[in-house]
């Protein structure tokens, strides 16, 4: 057999004798004041050491054994036997909603894995950890690992909040009882608080949901004390960046809240995590590195005779020296795999083995499936005084057997043959009938079954009933629209952009009695960028430090002020932070019970390209609040070039069926839009969506707001210029644009007024993706009503009086003003920003994409000449005045 070799080599022990006083010293101390105080000690000798020769480095990882001692484990404060009795029938019932589902439906999925593996680590913090919250306090939070749903919903059915039909229809979502595949509040609204299954975003949602626990505590919105958000992730999982990518955030924030677990069942989906390695000791180093507080939770109270008797530390080195993919093969191999695995030839572990045989052996348990060991490392973890990550070994598929458990296909694992179900039955003392690993029943203890009474009293004392989603909070005082009056009253002369549009929307929000104190202005370190820096002065930035210096302009207009009650989010260069951010603050209706109203302003390049997997859980999670995209379009962010001008964020916020997706122009647009999202989310209408809308950093004059378009600007599109002109007898032409080049179609009517006789209407389109769901869902209604009279778009509508093709031009790529060519009912044509942006001037730019006022000209001219309404001559003596060269390669291929 092969075996690893040690990590590293020791040097020569010079001086025996001198070593082993300084060991019996150290014994006597942990003997007689306990481990705090060798902690203690050992902390000074490092210090000391340090001060006076070059000390090496303080070792990252601790031994392969528990952290905590069996002599410091506190009384575990459940009934063991009754857990065990009411474990197997979680157990089983979470087995059975898996085969049954796919003995019903063939290709349903799921996974029976996950849950065994994981199944006491679930069990003690409902028993005695997890508050559901109530009166008196708030609820702990809980990302609970994704592929373990079927042992949730096992539990809920023991506690009758399912019943069979709904056991029954587990991975069956389209008709309402089903349970979801995973973790999913739209789906399941009233139960699921986090969507989780998306690896690697759970681990830093949970650490931005514990910041946030602490950033509403310091201004005194809710009561945070006593409150913990716990994160379970898979070993595998932390591979994902993501997953490490903000733990110092945690030391940083202090945030003594959090906790996560993590499963450690050594294996992936497809093998092990590190067969040649320990995950283990990689996860501490790493974490320990980042200032946490490490708790290994490696083997079961049955170790603690071994490693008692071993004085002299041999068995914790071989420990050490075992790769994890030898650790998962002693699994399937057993007991005698495992003996000459761990004695390698050594005759002391020979002796120290031989009390057991193969078989005691093989049962030995890991640390994750001790309810004694995990429910004192989860009250280590509660009273710690910084984050904690709890490392807890356990195995893949456990009780599976050989169909399952420890396998490299486990995970895959859908089916258990009748065989396996009864073997795993008796593993478990499932009290199963004659016939029952047959028919695999739901099963239920009797209704006097001090099982059940047990399950309810535990959590009666936690709260009641968890997971658990609420939604019932109060409305916001929204304002009305007047509250803006400025930015709905022309600008004069005075020229602005619409991000500073949005910052006025902002300030005049923060004076809003009952509102202002709600706002959380998020930042990807950019307010000056975007002119906010003045925000500073007036809201603060939150730090859980205050301000420990003085910053360098505190004697300007706007100082960089941090403040322990700050109402600015400051999140550095991390716009995956700042959308979990985002998501905590937008979530905090269902989490905490009150509406908090989140402002994200970040480059729109930036935005949904970058973390669009965020926002997809977002959305799932029924957050609420403002994404603002600033610097927006391909061609008015003129210096920044190709990685970061934004063409595209349109067409990927249009997939996220709850955003409301906008791309004003004008400061009256950005006022109607940014209320009408607070009273749709926060007022009485209480809306699961959210808005994306994107800003320009380019300043011109504004006009004042039409009468009577506030509907238009709301559903996509309304008339912004008619001709003045009433020659019917002139050619005419319908113009549609948005954001950066609506000016652009502005200029290129008065052109065609002016220089080619045609008449010219104007429409601002600020939401094309909302004008394609009118439509699309106007073509369901009329599909499913045949025998109704037809319905119309409002696109359709809108343009029916109108005569002549239309004409859009946008910032974006053509696709997104092209949504809306099914419901256009004659010539249409399309101008848009295909291709990687590049630095110039603005004109430049539009001319190179062919956006900018003359090729909107020659589209217009050269769409009526296709219909007959002028000659082609027209069309192609305007390509020539404009210089426009026809034989240039598509912008997108340049």
């Amino acid at each position: 057999m092969s075996s690893s070799k040690p990590p590293s080599a020791r040097p020569a022990d010079i001086d025996p004798v001198e070593t082993r006083e300084w060991l019996d010293a150290l014994a006597d101390v942990l003997d007689l004041d306990g481990a705090e105080r060798v902690r203690w000690l050992l902390d000074r000798l490092l210090e000391r050491a340090r001060l006076e020769v070059a000390a090496p480095e303080a070792p990252r990882t601790t031994p392969y054994v528990n952290t905590l001692r069996a002599d410091d484990d506190p009384d575990y404060p459940g009934d063991l036997e009754i857990e065990h009795r009411l474990l197997a029938y979680l157990r089983w019932n979470a087995m059975a909603i898996v085969v049954r589902a796919n003995q019903a439906v063939d290709g349903l999925g799921g996974h029976i894995a996950t849950y065994q593996s994981v199944a006491q680590l679930f069990e003690v913090g409902f028993h005695h950890v997890w508050h559901a919250g109530d009166a008196e306090r708030g609820g702990d939070l809980v990302f609970f690992q994704g592929h373990a749903s079927p042992g949730i919903y096992a539990r809920a059915f023991l506690e009758g909040r399912f019943d069979r039909s709904q056991l029954e229809r587990f991975r069956q979502e389209v008709e309402p009882g089903g349970l979801s595949s995973y973790p999913h509040p739209w789906l399941m609204p009233d139960y699921w608080q986090f969507a989780t299954v998306s690896m690697g975003l759970g681990p830093l949602l949970a650490i931005y949901q514990a910041r946030f626990l602490k950033y509403l505590g310091a201004r005194g919105l809710i009561a945070a004390e006593d409150r913990h958000v716990w994160a379970f992730l898979g070993d595998g999982e932390m591979d994902e960046p993501e997953s490490i990518g903000a733990i110092t955030v945690a030391v940083r924030e202090q945030l003594d809240n959090l906790v996560f677990v993590v499963n450690c069942n050594l294996q992936r989906l497809d093998g092990p995590v590190r067969g040649n390695g320990k995950i283990v000791q990689e996860l501490e180093a790493v974490f320990h590195g980042a200032g946490w507080h490490v708790l290994k939770v490696l083997w079961g109270s049955d170790w603690d005779p071994l490693f008692a008797r071993d004085t002299d530390g041999k068995l914790r080195r071989r420990l050490l020296e075992v790769v994890d993919g030898q650790w998962q093969a002693a699994v399937v191999r057993g007991g005698a795999y495992l003996r000459e695995l761990l004695v390698s030839g050594d005759e002391d572990l020979q002796t120290l083995l031989a009390e057991h045989s193969d078989e005691e052996l093989a049962a030995l348990s890991r640390g994750g499936h001790d309810n004694r060991k995990i429910y004192a490392a989860y009250r280590a973890a509660i009273e710690s005084d910084r984050p904690v990550l709890i490392l807890a070994q356990t195995i893949k598929g456990y009780g599976m057997g050989e169909e399952g458990e420890g396998l490299n296909t486990t995970h895959q694992q859908k089916k258990l043959s009748e065989d396996a179900r009864t073997a795993f039955a008796g593993r478990f003392d499932v009290p199963i009938e004659d016939g029952d690993a047959a028919s695999i029943p739901f099963l239920e203890p009797a209704e006097d079954d001090e099982v059940l009474g047990y399950l309810s009293a535990r959590r009666e004392a936690l709260g009641g009933p968890f997971p658990v989603r609420r939604t019932e909070v109060e409305p916001l005082p929204i304002p009305q629209l007047d509250a803006f009056g400025r930015l709905l009253a022309a600008s004069g002369e005075r020229e602005l952009s619409t991000t500073m549009a949005f910052v006025q929307v902002l300030r005049t929000l923060a004076r809003h009695k009952g509102l202002g104190e709600r706002l959380v202005p998020i930042l990807a370190d950019e307010a000056r960028t975007f002119g906010m820096e003045g925000l500073f002065k007036q809201m603060g930035i939150y730090s859980p430090l205050g301000q420990l210096y003085e910053p360098v302009d505190a004697g300007g207009l706007a100082p960089y002020r941090e403040t322990t009650d700050g109402q600015i989010l400051q999140e550095g260069i991390n716009e995956a932070g700042a959308l979990a951010s985002w998501t905590a603050a937008g979530m905090s209706y269902s989490t905490h019970g009150l509406h908090m109203v989140p402002f994200f302003i970040f480059y729109s390049m930036f935005g949904f390209q970058r973390v669009g997997d965020f926002i997809w859980a977002a959305a799932d999670m029924q957050a609420r609040g403002f994404l603002l995209g600033a610097t927006s379009g391909r061609t008015t962010l003129n210096g920044e070039g190709l990685q970061h001008e934004d063409g595209h964020s349109h067409l990927i916020a249009a997939t996220v069926p709850t955003c409301r997706a906008y791309d004003p122009t004008f400061h009256y647009e950005v006022a109607v839009i940014l209320r009408d999202g607070l009273e749709r989310m926060f007022g009485e209408a209480n809306e699961n969506c959210f808005y994306y809308v994107t800003l320009l950093n380019e300043n011109y004059a504004h006009p004042a707001m039409p009468d009577g378009v506030e509907d238009g600007i709301l559903r996509g599109m309304y008339r912004l210029e008619a001709d003045p002109e009433a020659d019917a007898a002139r050619p005419r032409v319908q113009l549609l644009g948005c954001g950066a080049i609506l000016r652009e179609v502005l200029a290129a009517a008065e052109m065609l007024r002016a220089d080619w006789g045609v008449a010219a209407d104007v429409w601002s389109c600020p939401s094309f993706t909302e004008l394609r769901r009118d439509g699309l869902s106007v073509d369901r209604w009329n599909r499913l009503h045949p025998e109704e009279a037809p319905r119309r778009a409002y696109v359709t509508e809108l343009l029916d009086s109108h005569d002549g093709p239309v004409v859009a031009a946008t910032d974006s790529m053509a696709s997104y003003a092209d949504q809306v060519r099914p419901w256009i009912d004659r010539q249409f044509v399309v101008l848009g920003t295909d291709g990687f942006g590049r630095s110039d001037s603005r004109p430049a730019l539009r001319r190179f994409f062919e956006v900018d006022r003359q090729h909107v000209v020659v589209a217009a001219l050269g769409a009526l000449a296709r219909e007959g309404a002028i000659e082609a001559s027209m069309a192609s003596t305007a390509i020539e005045r404009y210089g426009l060269d026809p034989e240039l390669p598509d912008p997108w291929t340049r």
